[in-house]
């Protein structure tokens, strides 16, 4: 029953999606990752949406729960980045008014699978944990 255990343990590591590398390849194109502010606007011109480290501090900072629970905010703020990826609107846009007027609205990624908008969704959360973006 170990090896059974084992084995399928394996398997699904060997299947997992790497937040990271989907990043990477979608969306690192438009946003950066862990930029200082200085090196930021050293490049705003060329830049096409918002560092994702001020992206991550901001949805954590807006979507807050009420207990404090980090599991619960974490859940939040990762439901929240998958469904605004599959379909981002002005409607819901949390960015400041000065990002919003700036980049707009992203499009809408819907070529990613489930999966893959987990991944970095989750991605997006815990890289940037305990980072500023100054």
């Amino acid at each position: 029953m170990k090896t059974i255990t084992a084995l399928l343990l394996l398997s699904l590591s060997l299947f997992a999606v790497d937040g990271q590398k989907v990043y990477e390849e979608n969306c690192k194109a438009c946003h950066l990752g862990m930029v200082s502010k200085a090196d930021f606007m050293a490049q705003i011109k060329t830049i096409k949406a918002p560092p994702m480290v001020e992206v991550s501090n901001r949805l954590k900072n807006t979507l807050t729960v009420a207990d404090d629970d980090e599991e619960v905010q974490r859940f939040v703020v990762i439901s929240f980045i998958k469904e605004y990826l599959k379909r981002p609107s002005w409607n819901y846009y949390l960015c400041d008014d000065a990002a919003f007027n700036r980049f707009g609205v992203m499009p809408a990624q819907t070529h990613l699978s489930d999966a893959e908008l987990q991944a970095v969704a989750e991605w997006v959360f815990d890289e940037f944990e305990d980072k500023e973006f100054k």
